[in-house]
């Protein structure tokens, strides 16, 4: 069941009681293999609301898109006062081995499995354009940590400024005018996981395709990470799981574009379709446990919070087709 609070009340409280490091999404890995962690939060916004979006995800350690999806109806730029937000904590952790840093790019999190700790600390982030994808199925590991890292940019960096009648500097020292922040995780030669001089964009696809946390998380993630520690690229905008009581949980996000061309308007019936022929290697076509209106719904919805899935004895057992031979035409 969601937790009602008042923003403000739970704003004061923390600030008061808390460091930031305990603002940290930290969750206890469960039991038996169960995957199913936290719970969703319902706050509203104050009277007389002046805030953004971003300032109410930041808050609560969650990205935009995660926001937008639980609530689809806000506006970005100023939510209305008064309104009801839901915070969506409550998550399936990503089907990998719950070691090292596991990115998922469809959900824009990274999440962190200490070693010889059972729990999993979960971060928001921000990826590359669609002209400068972040890797989705990549294996690597930190090489290196920076504090105060410096940012040279490349030729073609260069080149692509120019064209727009603008001219980068040939270094960026380390400084409040760096755009990759105060610290940096590097993965190789081209990517890393980094800050940001920007107070926007974390939870969007802004970067040129290294990862981007909020100045505090990078600070949080770059004290308690040791070189060495192996980091899993993956793209899954859908998770499911099988609960040890026998529940049946299925999250689905927006899935990402790869075609950023004029009038290539991904509508919902197309991006359902897309999904559809996609979940057909995660659920079965006639599991008489799964209750398939429940997830033709969760597939529109796509709110990138754990929907039950699981059918009700009473119910009479629907047919979920899927046309196998299909093609999904949607670009992504």
């Amino acid at each position: 069941m969601n937790k009602k609070i008042y923003l403000l009340y739970i704003l004061l409280a923390s600030m008061i009681i808390y460091p930031y490091s305990s603002f940290a999404i930290v969750y206890a890995l469960p039991k038996n293999n169960n995957r199913l962690v936290g719970e969703n939060i319902e706050i509203f916004t104050p009277k007389n609301n002046i805030r953004s979006l971003e300032y109410f995800s930041a808050q609560f350690q969650v990205g935009i898109s995660n926001m937008l999806e639980a609530n689809p109806d806000v506006d970005v730029y100023l939510p209305d006062s008064e309104k009801k937000l839901i915070i969506p904590h409550k998550l399936i952790l990503p089907n990998k081995p719950h070691s090292g840093i596991v990115i998922n790019n469809a959900e824009m999190r990274l999440y962190y499995y200490p070693k010889k700790n059972d729990t999993v600390i979960v971060l928001p982030i921000a990826i590359g354009t669609i002209e400068h994808a972040t890797p989705s199925q990549w294996i690597t590991s930190i090489k290196q940590k920076k504090k105060n890292p410096i940012w040279i940019p490349t030729k073609s960096m260069h080149d692509e400024y120019m064209k727009h009648g603008k001219i980068l500097p040939t270094i960026f020292p380390a400084g409040p005018n760096n755009p990759m922040g105060s610290y940096a995780l590097y993965l190789g030669k081209y990517y890393a996981i980094h800050g940001t001089n920007s107070n926007f964009g974390i939870g969007l696809r802004v970067t040129r395709g290294c990862i981007r946390l909020r100045p505090q998380d990078i600070e949080y993630l770059f004290n308690i990470v040791p070189i060495g520690t192996k980091v899993q690229f993956i793209n899954e905008p859908i998770k499911s799981t099988i609960e040890t009581n026998g529940m049946q949980y299925l999250e689905v996000h927006n899935p990402l574009s790869c075609n950023n061309k004029k009038g290539n308007n991904h509508t919902t019936e197309s991006v359902t379709k897309y999904l559809t022929k996609k979940i057909q290697s995660i659920l079965a076509d006639h599991d008489p446990n799964i209750d398939y209106n429940i997830v033709k719904q969760a597939l529109q919805d796509r709110s990138g919070i754990p929907i039950n899935i699981t059918r009700k004895q009473k119910y009479n057992n629907s047919t979920f087709q899927i046309n196998k031979q299909t093609t999904c035409n949607l670009d992504l």
